[in-house]
C-alpha cells in the first residue's frame, strides 16, 4: 500500500512538473520583451554609481532613455568624456563633451561670524535643527550640523567651523547634498570653467537686518553691479548672470569680486595650479544652466 502511494505521488509530481514547465515555456515566449542590445552595451560603459546627476534615477534608466527616447549621450558627468565617446559610438551619433556639475554652498559665514546663535540641545542634524526657532539669527544660513556631509557618498563635503565646505576634487555634482539641505542653500552648478564665481550668501533681507545676524552677509549694496553688468540685485541679494558667463567677462568678474565689501563673491572650484590665475581659465562650452538658488522655495522655520 505504501509503495503504491509513493508511486502515485511521484507520478503526480512528475506530471505536474511537465505541465508547469510547458506553461512557463509558453509564458516566456508570450510575454517576452525584446531588449535592445545597445541598452546592455551602454550600461557596461556607464560607471554604475547611480548618482542621479544625469537626471535619471540610475544608470540603467539613463541607458534606456538614450536608446528608447533619444536622450543625449553626454549627461554622465561622472564617466566623463571617455564614457560619452563610448556611448556615442554605440549609438552612432556625434558626442559633445559634457560639462561637469559641482555643488556650491551659498553661505560663507563660520560660527564666529554668525550673530544671535543660541545653544541647541536637540538631534544632531540640520533638518531637526531647522524646525527650532532661533537656532541662529540668520534664517538663510548654513546650520552646520552635517546632513549634507552624511549624504555624500564621495566624501566631498566637510564641516569647517560650522560651515559646509566642498572638496571640488571629489565632488561629482550628484545632488544628494542639495536635496537634503533643509534651507536649500546648495545648488548644483554646471562649471563651464574650472573655477566659477559664486555669491556665498543667501540672505534676502535688507542690509540693516543682515548686519544684525551676520558679519559677512551680502548687503545688496550694488558695488558689484557698478563694476560689471554680469551682476544684478534680486531680493536684496547680489546675483550673477551665468548665462553670459564667458572668457571675455573674466576681468570685470574679478574686479567685481574685489569690490565686494564683505568679500562674499568668490571663486570656487578645484585648486589652481602653481602660477595659474583665474584669468588663465578657458570656457569649455557655451550653455544656459539653471543657477537659481532654491532658497526662495523654502518655508523658513529656524
Amino acid at each position: 500500500m505504501n509503495l503504491i502511494t509513493l508511486i502515485l505521488a511521484a507520478s503526480t509530481l512528475f506530471v505536474m512538473a511537465i505541465v508547469l514547465s510547458y506553461i512557463l515555456g509558453w509564458a516566456d515566449k508570450a510575454f517576452h520583451v525584446e531588449v535592445d542590445e545597445r541598452v546592455e552595451l551602454i550600461i557596461e560603459e556607464l560607471p554604475a554609481v547611480n548618482c542621479g546627476s544625469c537626471g535619471y534615477i540610475g544608470c540603467n534608466e539613463y541607458a534606456d532613455a538614450i536608446v528608447l527616447k533619444a536622450e543625449v549621450v553626454n549627461r554622465c558627468t561622472v564617466g566623463g568624456d571617455s564614457c560619452t565617446q563610448a556611448i556615442a559610438g554605440i549609438m552612432g551619433v556625434d558626442a559633445n563633451a559634457s560639462i561637469p556639475l559641482r555643488a556650491i554652498v551659498h553661505c560663507g559665514a563660520v560660527y564666529e561670524q554668525r550673530l544671535g546663535r543660541n545653544k541647541y540641545d536637540g538631534e544632531n542634524g540640520c533638518i531637526a535643527a531647522n524646525l527650532v526657532t532661533d537656532v541662529q539669527g540668520c534664517i538663510f544660513g548654513c546650520l552646520g550640523f552635517g546632513d549634507c556631509k552624511r549624504s555624500c557618498d564621495y566624501d566631498a563635503i566637510r564641516i569647517v567651523d560650522g560651515l559646509s565646505r566642498i572638496d571640488y576634487e571629489k565632488c561629482i555634482g550628484c545632488g544628494a547634498c542639495a536635496k537634503i539641505c533643509p534651507r536649500n542653500i546648495i545648488t548644483i552648478t554646471a562649471f563651464t570653467h574650472k573655477r566659477m564665481l559664486a555669491v556665498e550668501c543667501s540672505n534676502n533681507d535688507k542690509s540693516k537686518e543682515v548686519t544684525k545676524v551676520c558679519t559677512v552677509g551680502c548687503l545688496g549694496c550694488g558695488a558689484c553691479t557698478r563694476v560689471s553688468d554680469m551682476f544684478f540685485i534680486e531680493n536684496n541679494l547680489s546675483t550673477i548672470k551665468y548665462e553670459n558667463y564667458d572668457d571675455d567677462k573674466m576681468d570685470e568678474l574679478i574686479k567685481a569680486s574685489e569690490r565686494c565689501p564683505k568679500k562674499r563673491i568668490i571663486f570656487v572650484g578645484p585648486p589652481l595650479k602653481e602660477g595659474e590665475t583665474e584669468k588663465d581659465q578657458k570656457s569649455d562650452k557655451v550653455i544656459t544652466p539653471d543657477f537659481k538658488t532654491t532658497v526662495d522655495d523654502t518655508e523658513w522655520r529656524g
